[in-house]
């Protein structure tokens, strides 16, 4: 004889936009200087005016972008536990996430050192560089690796801290980071003259700096080190219902953040093949991309920390409140944002290189660039959404399912198009990603709360 589970308790809370905001702004702050590093770091080289130094730092960039984003769910993971724990009123803040995060964090950066060599013999043969681009993004790739255990640990902490609505502190942290990473940056290359390695160090301090930092912070918020101990005892850091949680969440992540970067890598391959000018042009509308998404993604931290409070608390209505306050409010970013992009680009773009040819190629595909900020949009608040309530394998199986249709629609639409054609085959991507998660999402609804 089966007998029905019991009901989960209720705690019922409202979300209104100031709730949105709170966490929104701090974190919008705090993500847009993810990828300003990485225009900092092609301004400073781009300025060199050498397209194989710059082509080989994008390269290189893009690897880093790839390998780290195969951890990303220590980050998008632990804030939708967390999150979670939050909701269902854990008195630890979720602290046993962050723990095992910690450690995995650890434990996989000093795999990522000891498996350099391969890494880079394997990102040589898919990227297929010209020799002097080839050269460059060895050259960075050999200093910026370092900085992996603590590029990984900083994803843990940022995932707890935003996990338990503490945006404000998560801005700290990356501010911190990026502050350090670009002051360093400029010194390096402009004041000591040391090129590509410097840029590279840049990166590696900052990294070392925030997640020390952060370390320091959970453990102040936790009561010293020996609560922190006392918190987490090793049979409930090595409980095998919550390890196989975290690693199947991890897996269906891990394989998401695999196809999503792929498309990028694949996005990157295609601009190398048209020549390092082609290239470093895509490479500068993707990363004035990357500051569009970035800013989106403040939007996204709001939807997953209040979608998965909601979850966690089993309260219906504070989800859908936070569902449609999340998406109006993206939507009226992602216009304005749009817009600002296409009315400045041919500023920034002229700042960021002073490679004439690279200049021209970057404003001639700048509209359609530009038009990203609005077909991405949907995809990018249905992740926050899909973390905060840790449907991961709707990620995974959208990420996946979307794919396909990226490489079709460029192997049809590049050669007809050229460079066009690549772009326009990225709109159709982001747009069925989008189509996708509503679809399953709304399917799935009813089934995260019980009565």
């Amino acid at each position: 004889m089966t007998h029905p589970s019991p009901a989960r308790p209720r705690y019922p809370f409202a979300v209104g936009h100031r709730d949105v905001w709170k966490i929104a702004l701090p974190a919008c702050v705090a993500f847009i200087t993810e990828p300003i590093v990485g225009i900092v770091d092609i301004t400073v080289i781009g300025r060199l005016g050498d397209a194989s130094l710059l082509g080989g730092l994008v390269l290189a960039a893009l690897l880093f972008d790839v390998l780290f984003s195969l951890a990303y769910f220590l980050r998008i993971g632990t804030a939708g536990l967390t999150a979670q724990a939050i909701g269902a009123r854990d008195p630890t803040d979720g602290l046993i996430h962050a723990a095992r995060a910690v450690v995995l964090a650890v434990l996989l950066g000093i795999a990522m050192i000891v498996l350099a060599g391969p890494i880079l013999w394997v990102a040589d043969r898919l990227l297929a560089p010209e020799a002097g681009v080839g050269a460059a993004m060895a050259d960075y790739f050999a200093y910026r690796i370092w900085s992996a255990p603590f590029a990984l640990l900083n994803y843990a902490l940022l995932g707890w801290f935003y996990g338990r609505a503490a945006a404000t502190k998560g801005m700290m942290l990356q501010m911190l980071l990026h502050g350090v990473d670009i002051a360093l940056s400029i010194w390096f290359v402009h004041g000591l003259g040391w090129g590509i390695p410097g840029a590279a160090l840049g990166t590696v301090i900052g990294q070392a700096v925030a997640a020390l930092v952060g370390l320091g912070l959970l453990v102040h918020h936790c009561g010293g080190m020996r609560q922190v101990l006392r918190s987490v005892p090793m049979a409930e850091l090595l409980d095998p219902a919550g390890l196989k949680r975290m690693f199947g969440l991890s897996r269906d992540l891990m394989i998401r953040s695999m196809a999503l970067m792929g498309a990028y890598a694949w996005f990157a391959a295609q601009g190398s093949r048209m020549g390092e000018v082609a290239l470093s042009a895509n490479a500068i509308l993707l990363n004035l991309l990357m500051v569009a998404g970035y800013f989106l993604d403040g939007i996204a931290q709001a939807a997953e920390q209040l979608s998965g409070k909601a979850v966690g608390a089993n309260w219906r209505p504070a989800f859908e409140r936070a569902y449609r306050l999340s998406f109006g409010w993206a939507l009226v970013l992602a216009a304005g944002l749009g817009a600002l992009w296409f009315a400045t680009g041919p500023l920034i773009i002229a700042g960021m290189t002073t490679n004439g040819a690279v200049q021209s190629q970057a404003l001639l595909y700048l509209p359609v660039a530009a038009l990203c900020a609005v077909s991405f949009m949907p995809a990018v608040v249905f992740d926050g959404i899909l973390v905060g309530t840790t449907l991961n394998r709707v990620m995974r199986n959208g990420m996946v399912a979307s794919l396909p249709v990226f490489l079709l629609a460029a192997t049809v639409l590049q050669p007809l198009w050229g460079n066009w054609g690549l772009w326009a085959a990225l709109h159709c991507w982001f747009i069925t990603r989008g189509l996708i998660y509503w679809w399953a999402l709304e399917r799935r609804k009813a089934a995260l709360f019980t009565a």
